[in-house]
């Protein structure tokens, strides 16, 4: 680029002059949004819908703080089972929203999953991947946050035992595999390694429950455990999957329907 305003600058016509004023809109464009948990999941989850349902090449990067954060911590879509919140004081009922693997089937969005406390290559690769793909991304990272009741210092290893013992996933989903034959869905995480109830120790949000409704919190961290399960087991089995190569369509070298005819009369 600065070797065609260098060049520009030294034509004297009026073309040239038209150019340079337009040659920083040559450079091809990165536009990220950047957003939180409330939005993507709940709030404004039609827009983020709509945007990445349009196929262009905008990439999504969503700060995923399992709470409505900046307005006072009001329970979310992205909310886990168990945890407490503003509008959730006896813990939140229903499971998290699985907002990466609805991106998913809609097959040319990249869709990702990253923590960067358990996996911080991960991470980078990631982005540099999103940046790369031709349309649109979503890359969902977990942000701890202090309205989960820990201490912001330890905040990435709270990130790594979340990853350990299955709470969150490390995963990326690129289309372009497909071309060449391999399976999109690519699962980063390790088997999870320590109980769910290890990790929920470490965070208030998770242990003012069972200080307030003991049965109830074991009725929820039982739920979550299940549900935690069947969500690795689900994952590992789409990861798993043999995609076969891309098959030419059939109708592409058929002859004209004319064509057809007039070689059948012949016959």
């Amino acid at each position: 680029m600065s070797d065609l305003k260098r060049r520009l600058q030294g034509i004297e016509s009026p073309e040239s002059k038209r150019l340079l004023t337009l040659a920083d809109l040559l450079v091809r464009k990165s536009v990220w949004i950047v957003g939180g948990d409330g939005w993507g999941y709940d709030i404004g989850y039609g827009g983020l819908d709509h945007v990445l349902a349009g196929g262009h090449n905008v990439k999504v990067l969503l700060l995923d703080t399992e709470v409505y954060s900046n307005t006072g911590g009001q329970v979310s879509k992205s909310t886990p089972r168990g945890a407490v919140a503003k509008f959730a004081a006896g813990g939140k009922p229903a499971a998290k929203k699985d907002l990466g693997l609805m991106a998913m089937t809609y097959g040319n969005i990249y869709v990702a999953s990253v923590a960067m406390g358990a996996k911080d290559e991960h991470t980078l690769k990631t982005l540099i991947e999103a940046e790369a793909y031709d349309g649109p991304a979503l890359i969902l990272a977990y942000s701890h946050c202090i309205a989960h009741g820990i201490d912001m210092s330890t905040g990435l290893q709270n990130q790594k035992a979340a990853v350990n013992s299955g709470h969150w996933l490390l995963y990326r989903f690129n289309p372009e595999r497909l071309a060449k034959g391999q399976n999109p869905l690519q699962l980063d995480s390790p088997a999870p390694r320590i109980p769910l109830g290890e990790y929920r120790a470490m965070e208030n949000r998770f242990k003012m429950l069972a200080q307030t409704h003991p049965a109830a919190a074991r009725s929820a961290l039982d739920l979550a455990q299940e549900e935690l399960s069947r969500r690795w087991s689900f994952y590992q089995y789409l990861a798993a999957r043999q995609v076969a190569p891309p098959v030419p369509n059939p109708g592409i070298n058929r002859p004209p329907p004319q064509e057809a005819q007039s070689n059948q009369s012949t016959l």
